[in-house]
């Protein structure tokens, strides 16, 4: 695909209120919380030394604001990439973890189980998703050789970079955190991605709701 390797730094969107709450957000277009701004701009400032050549992010909302916070310190801009979406929950979008246990308990329990197949209805299967923001983020990465860019996505998104990246099976189940607005570290050459660092989230030191002005 190419040969000089590309430094990518992966981003999950600041916090919204439906991530407060335990709510699915999927294709739904959330906006950041006031925290959710305050840890992009942290995000920004903690990157203000990178050189960066360009800012991508999924077109959502919580995803965009979040880039835009990064990309305007360095006068880019942020380039949408549909690709780079959440994944989409159907019928389970806008429901808490609960609601989603006592409404659906069987569907709960596949989703839960991660099985690669299962989508719920309206939504997309964890093969199927993987495939796409996966294969997004190779093709943005293929276009900037030797390169530093940064991709702010979404928290499914990264779990699937992570697996690429390390290797790991789409139903295994998660070990490692994944925060709002933390910086992650992907190298990607021809042979795909390699981590390099994640969940890096001393800039954010200090930073809670409480002290952010709603």
């Amino acid at each position: 695909m190419f040969e000089e390797p590309t430094r990518v730094i992966l981003v999950r969107h600041g916090e919204t209120a439906w991530n407060r709450a335990t709510r699915i957000q999927g294709h739904t277009d959330i906006p950041l919380s006031p925290l959710g701004l305050a840890q992009a701009q942290r995000l920004a400032e903690a990157l203000a030394d990178e050189p960066l050549a360009a800012v991508y992010a999924s077109d959502l909302s919580r995803a965009r604001q979040t880039a835009e916070a990064l990309a305007a310190t360095r006068g880019l801009e942020v380039r949408l990439d549909v690709g780079l979406r959440e994944r989409a929950f159907g019928r389970f979008e806008g429901l808490s973890w609960e609601e989603i246990a006592q409404r659906f308990p069987d569907d709960s329990a596949r989703w839960r189980r991660r099985e690669p197949d299962f989508a719920v209805g309206g939504g997309e299967s964890l093969n199927t998703f993987s495939a796409r923001c996966v294969g997004a983020a190779r093709r943005v990465v293929a276009a900037h050789p030797g390169q530093s860019i940064v991709l702010v996505a979404h928290g499914g998104v990264l779990d699937c970079l992570y697996r690429a990246a390390t290797r790991t099976a789409l139903d295994a189940p998660r070990s490692w955190q994944l925060g709002n607005a933390t910086i992650n570290r992907v190298l990607a050459t021809s042979e795909g991605f390699t981590l390099v660092g994640w969940n890096d989230d001393r800039h954010l030191a200090g930073l809670a709701a409480d002290d952010v002005a709603a």
